[in-house]
């Protein structure tokens, strides 16, 4: 296997790592040079991912140039505000042959443009034939523990989709191809914003029946936005549509589900994110689909509520009670 480079050395970054070091060197880069030692000196991510051994395969640097050095497949796996910076100050080090994949989730703030288009942007537009997103239901802590998991590798260029399948596909790590990248980049970016909603109601004590109406409504949000975007409704039902939404919803490891769940308990939202510790893409994710689908004029009332209660302070309560209130109308 040719070199590969991992730029983010997060919890989903480390695990990706662990899996691709299974055939391969990999370099693991983090902008913290103190954050390279600490992974070098203890050979595990004791910050994002405690308890998982690197392995001999895997090398942190915070060295950007040395770790794109003749690297053919470059993973980033840096929070979605991040992918801009992040590739700007790669570019000049970048193989202009290089497959680039995309694990984060989210659009990005102020361009409101999925994270294939800040690609494009940065790099030009033949960066969009090796562009690939990477996504689905895929807890770092059970990737790394080898738990079997399924993902989509979606891009414009099938050759460059089949080589993500082959290089990320392990016995326990299964991935599918898809030619709609649109589709399977707003399903990984709303689907953080409804498990704030699905947390939130937890927090307030509803049952499984309200959790259950969230995520089917949640979807038809996705879909809409999706096909606004130029995706595939169909996208929707799989891995990185219902998939990926039915465990960020439901699970307690979700770091979104988990905003939501302290927010409808009535703390704080800065309270609650300076204890997490980690991202909660949700977050950001909410202001950027909720300025989106008011310039596309899409209607996703979830997302709004959500970005409501985030950012102008709107109560849990409130917020419920303006979903439930809505005009009736045909599903």
């Amino acid at each position: 296997m040719d070199k590969i480079a991992i730029l983010g050395a997060g919890a989903w970054g480390t695990a990706l790592a662990r899996v691709l070091a299974e055939r391969g060197n990999v370099m693991l880069w983090t902008w913290q040079a103190e954050h390279a030692q600490a992974l070098a000196r203890d050979g595990e991510n004791r910050g994002f991912l405690p308890g998982y051994p690197l392995g001999p395969r895997v090398t942190p640097t915070a060295d950007l140039a040395l770790a794109l050095a003749e690297a053919s497949l470059v993973v980033l796996a840096v929070p979605s505000d991040s992918v801009r910076s992040t590739l700007v100050a790669a570019a000049a080090s970048l193989g202009n042959e290089a497959t680039l994949v995309i694990v984060a989730k989210g659009i990005e703030p102020i361009s409101l443009m999925l994270l294939s288009e800040v690609t494009v942007d940065v790099l030009g537009q033949d960066a969009e034939r090796r562009t690939v997103l990477l996504s689905g239901p895929s807890f770092a802590a059970e990737v790394a523990r080898g738990l079997p998991t399924n993902l989509v590798a979606a891009g414009r260029d099938p050759e460059r989709c089949a080589l993500v399948q082959q290089r990320f596909t392990s016995d326990r790590l299964r991935i599918y191809s898809s030619d709609d990248p649109a589709g399977v980049q707003v399903g990984g970016a709303l689907k953080n914003v409804v498990a704030i909603a699905a947390g939130a109601s937890d927090g307030l004590g509803f049952g499984h029946n309200t959790r259950a109406a969230l995520i089917t409504r949640g979807l038809a949000e996705m879909a809409r936005l999706s096909v606004a975007k130029g995706g595939n409704i169909l996208t929707l039902s799989g891995l990185a549509g219902l998939g990926d939404l039915v465990l960020t919803c439901s699970a307690e490891l979700s770091r979104n589900r988990t905003v939501g769940f302290e927010l409808g308990r009535g703390r704080q939202l800065s309270e609650v994110l300076s204890g997490l510790g980690h991202v909660a893409e949700g977050v950001t994710t909410a202001s950027s689909a909720y300025h989106l689908a008011q310039r596309l004029g899409v209607e996703l009332p979830i997302t709004s509520e959500v970005y409501r209660v985030l950012y102008e302070d709107k109560p849990v309560a409130a917020a419920v009670q303006g979903l439930l209130s809505r005009p009736l109308k045909k599903e």
